[in-house]
């Protein structure tokens, strides 16, 4: 009586060939990852903008994250009001009664995003390519818009 199995040869190359799969795939799903969490962050922004511009509407200065997190009803999610989200950091900085200034950063440099993004009173969003913090307004607004 004869049995029928696979050699050790026939394991090796489905195993090389899994390897290979597994090689060309991961890189691509990463990078599919760090464009979602880019476009979660621009979209958290531009409703942080548009929150801004309501809480702006009924107070006399533009709201900090919390405010904007904790006024009833809240204007943002408590998640973006805690200040992470999707694997950027976020901030509202250079707030008056005239401007305000929102950024989002990678947490992890390359790994939860490339680029850092910014929007200010005047509702436009701009892109820093290189990632990294964005000091302030002025900073905000020397950048091209995306």
């Amino acid at each position: 009586m004869s049995q029928k199995s696979f050699t050790l040869i026939e394991i090796m190359i489905v195993v090389a060939i899994i390897c290979i799969l597994a090689a060309v795939s991961v890189p691509g799903l990463l990078r599919a990852r760090v464009q979602a969490n880019e476009s979660s962050a621009q979209s958290a922004l531009k409703t942080m903008a548009t929150a801004e511009v309501a809480f702006r509407g009924a107070n006399p200065l533009y709201a900090t994250l919390e405010e904007l997190g904790n006024a009833t009803p809240a204007y943002i999610d408590p998640v973006l009001a805690s200040g992470l989200k999707n694997g950027y950091s976020f901030s509202i900085s250079d707030i008056s009664t005239e401007t305000y200034c929102a950024t989002a950063q990678p947490q992890v440099q390359g790994i939860t995003g490339a680029r850092s993004f910014c929007i200010t009173d005047d509702g436009v969003l701009r892109i820093q390519a290189a990632g990294g913090a964005i000091a302030d307004r002025a900073a905000c607004l020397a950048l091209p818009s995306g």
